[in-house]
């Protein structure tokens, strides 16, 4: 005879509904030894020249007949051992064909859910789903989900994280969006062309070749130094616009979200209340155009870049919204250190300023290359006055304020008797905003 509810009490757990990749993936995973065989053949081009002509057209194509099959049964079994699954609290992903490793990552964790796409998976119609969690050094990854499963399971994690009930959770969908901003290709390349690294790199990768050819006569030397340079010149120019081209930043529940990418497409998500620091970049030959980069720093994301190139005022429009109640302080307001400060850094010292709002630590640093970075009161974890011997001979000291995201911003060459009293007022005014914050929560 039993009694009511012992049924209930002794039932098993339900098994949980693990799910399995796209089927494309093993194709992705089959490159692995492919990629051994011809890392062993860069490392050491010789002994592989020899062991190639070594071989006759039969042993070749047996090995061939080895290697391709191998290949491919390794991405089919990496592919079918491994698992995802979303309970209550975490995401799981199993993996691992000899060695099992299973990855718990708590949705309460979240810090950012990104899609990305590269070239082949957009003609494959698939997706790769990167996770943000805070304290790991990494992203965890879901390579490859087919474009709506990954839209559907970024929307359903994002409503766990948020609090909905797992019953719900994924009948919330993806949050709705209101675009904001779309850089215009053309201002992107102007843009790139009126950047000092490029045409920098550019002139180096011109000069030292024929200056190292002049002086050692080896063209190994001059191809070794030449291509790096030429390489650098193409990242920070044809390389960032094939990354930032069609960047598109648009508003949601669930954060700010950019789009960008021409070859390989990128949709990634600012989480709301996770920024750390807003950095304002005015590079010199901008200024005439009016346009600026604006940067992010968030705690435990490697999302880093808001707005490649904008007009200030719209800049400023949208830091509003990344920082609620937060007003970028003009040029006028910002106040240098005391004149005596050039004693420490010459000329580039009139490029340091500081104020302080009701909202924001602001500081700024640079004359050719203007950065002005905003830290919220709430986000400042540490509040810490530095002094060096030349500094404390002309009475001067530097206040440094250290937030979650593990950056400091510096308030350089301030007044001695100032820097004090910076630091006492900082150090209570981050108390007190860290006290009347809101919480940070995913779909605020």
């Amino acid at each position: 005879m039993t009694t009511p509810g012992t049924d209930d009490a002794v039932r098993p757990a339900e098994p949980l509904a693990e799910r399995r990749l796209h089927p494309v993936t093993p194709f992705r995973r089959a490159w692995a030894p492919i990629a051994v065989v011809i890392g062993w053949a860069l490392h050491d081009p010789d002994q592989a020249q020899r062991q190639l002509t070594r071989l006759t057209t039969t042993t070749l194509l047996i090995a061939l007949g080895v290697v391709i099959p191998a290949a491919a049964l390794y991405g089919f079994l990496t592919w079918w051992f491994t698992h995802f699954a979303v309970t209550d609290t975490e995401l799981r992903i199993r993996t691992g064909l000899l060695f099992r490793r299973t990855a718990h990552i708590r949705l309460e964790r979240l810090q950012a859910v990104d899609i990305t796409q590269p070239l082949l998976a957009r003609v494959a119609g698939v997706s790769k789903l990167r996770l943000d969690v805070i304290g790991a050094d990494k992203k965890d990854e879901l390579a490859f989900l087919g474009e709506g499963e990954a839209r559907a399971l970024r929307a359903e994690l994002l409503a766990r994280a948020a609090g909905f009930a797992p019953e719900t959770a994924h009948e919330v969908g993806e949050a709705p969006s209101r675009e904001l901003l779309r850089v215009p290709a053309r201002d992107l390349a102007i843009s790139l062309l009126l950047t000092g690294a490029t045409w920098g790199t550019l002139a180096a990768a011109v000069v030292v070749p024929p200056v190292l050819w002049f002086f050692t006569h080896s063209l190994w030397t001059v191809i070794a130094t030449g291509l790096p340079l030429i390489g650098a010149a193409g990242a920070s120019s044809v390389g960032r616009f094939v990354a930032e081209y069609d960047w598109k930043l648009a508003e949601s529940p669930d954060g700010l979200r950019i789009d960008h990418g021409l070859l390989d497409r990128s949709h990634e998500t600012v989480p709301p209340g996770r920024v750390q620091t807003v950095r304002i970049v005015e590079p010199l030959l901008w200024r005439r155009r009016g346009w600026v980069k604006v940067e992010l720093a968030v705690a435990g994301s490697s999302n880093s870049l808001l707005l490649p190139v904008a007009p200030r005022a719209i800049a400023e429009a949208i830091v509003a919204r990344v920082l609620p109640g937060v007003t970028v302080p003009p040029a006028s307001a910002l106040s240098r250190p005391p004149r005596r400060a050039g004693r420490c850094v010459p000329l580039w010292w009139r490029g340091y300023g500081l104020t302080v709002t009701d909202a924001v630590f602001a500081t700024r640093k640079g004359l050719l290359r203007r950065r002005l970075a905003l830290v919220p009161h709430a986000k400042v974890q540490s509040v810490r006055l530095t002094q060096g011997p030349w500094q404390r001979l002309w009475d001067v000291a530097d206040v440094h304020v250290d937030t979650g995201a593990n950056q400091s911003e510096t308030a350089r060459l301030r007044g001695t008797k100032e820097a004090a009293e910076l630091l006492r007022a900082q150090a209570e005014r981050s108390r007190t905003g860290r006290r009347d914050a809101r919480p940070d929560r995913w779909m605020a």
